[in-house]
């Protein structure tokens, strides 16, 4: 999977929280952690986009079963980058 390249600013206090999240193990480096926020955010207006008609019910619960998904490894953060939809 091909990846843009993007250049940032963040203040000096969330470049501090964000490298607590890295040191904690959780995400490898600081773009997996940007980039797992970035993800959430669009999932989440991805179910407040959800027609409540048809099957909306499916949709959202394809939704949340993603943003759910619990990551034991690196591994899986690799599949949910590649999340599709």
């Amino acid at each position: 999977m091909v990846m843009e390249t993007m250049q940032i600013r963040i203040n000096e206090q969330l470049v501090k929280e964000l490298d607590r999240v890295v040191k904690s193990g959780f995400y490898a480096n600081r773009a997996d952690v940007i980039r797992d926020a970035v993800r959430r955010f669009i999932w989440q207006r991805e179910i407040g986009s959800v027609k409540n008609t048809g099957n909306s019910v499916k949709a959202i619960r394809k939704i949340r079963d993603k943003l759910s998904k619990e990551i034991k490894s690196y591994a899986d953060i690799e599949s949910i980058n590649n999340f599709s939809g």
